[in-house]
């Protein structure tokens, strides 16, 4: 059976503008694709065809769904679906939406990823430059990344605007799209994208782990210690008289700072 393509423009209109998928190889670390998205958008070559990449047409076949599982888990409409908007200042940046939140106004992603070695952390950064792009373009503060991994499993991210990083990917769009006009090749921009927010929501089973098993024995072992240490700072320091700046004996010195804390170290016994 063969799927159509993803809905984007044809290669001459798509030459006008960077989009979302635009900018995560612009933000991205791989140097032959910016060379090439320069090619395309320069129009030197053509944009690769991509009816034959099976993840991608997963990700066009499944693409209704996904939006439909969200709703349906959420609570939330989508709207806006395969909106194209422009930036109202920076012309030549654009989004091509999978929708909005209509509850939120979040940005609305749906993605398919194979489950292999999938993680929450690796889909945000993995998405990062295009989310924050399209949050960009729309003035939106938050996005929804909606995943549908290979094992039959769904996960959705919450990622929120991150102005510094914005601002980075701005500039770099911007020295891009003018290498784009005036002929110079594009250079790796090299920012590494923000760590998402990501809700705490699994349960870890760590037995396998050597160094969780080597430092869970040692906080098991020092933990009773741990608290005769805590227990005796406490008692030394109501020991302290209110009026003394230092007090010292036994090898332990303690000195009160001009706030009124109280520290301790260890000196050399008399």
């Amino acid at each position: 059976m063969d799927f159509p393509p993803k809905r984007i423009p044809d290669s001459v209109t798509r030459r006008s503008f960077i989009g979302g998928s635009d900018a995560r190889i612009i933000m991205g670390s791989d140097a032959g694709a910016l060379l090439r998205l320069w090619q395309e958008k320069r129009g030197e070559v053509e944009p690769a065809d991509l009816s034959g990449d099976m993840i991608v047409q997963l990700g066009t076949a499944t693409e209704h769904l996904n939006r439909a599982w969200y709703e349906r888990q959420t609570g939330h409409a989508i709207e806006h679906i395969q909106r194209r908007v422009f930036h109202p200042v920076h012309k030549w940046m654009a989004a091509t939406l999978d929708g909005r939140v209509h509850q939120t106004a979040a940005v609305f992603e749906a993605k398919f990823m194979l489950p292999w070695n999938f993680s929450e952390e690796a889909a945000a950064d993995k998405h990062m430059a295009q989310l924050q792009h399209n949050m960009w373009v729309v003035a939106a503060g938050t996005a929804v990344l909606s995943i549908i991994t290979g094992g039959g499993r769904w996960v959705e991210i919450k990622i929120h605007a991150d102005p510094l990083y914005q601002h980075l990917l701005l500039t770099a769009e911007k020295k891009f799209w003018r290498g784009v006009q005036n002929g110079e090749a594009p250079q790796l921009f090299g920012v590494e994208p923000p760590r998402p927010r990501l809700a705490a929501v699994r349960v870890v089973d760590m037995t396998g782990s050597n160094a969780w098993a080597e430092f869970a024995a040692l906080y098991r072992k020092s933990n009773a210690v741990a608290r005769e240490h805590e227990r005796a700072k406490t008692e030394l320091k109501a020991l302290v008289p209110e009026d003394a700046k230092e007090a010292s004996g036994h090898g332990l010195r303690a000195k009160r700072s001009k706030a009124g804390a109280i520290s301790f170290d260890m000196v050399d016994a008399a």
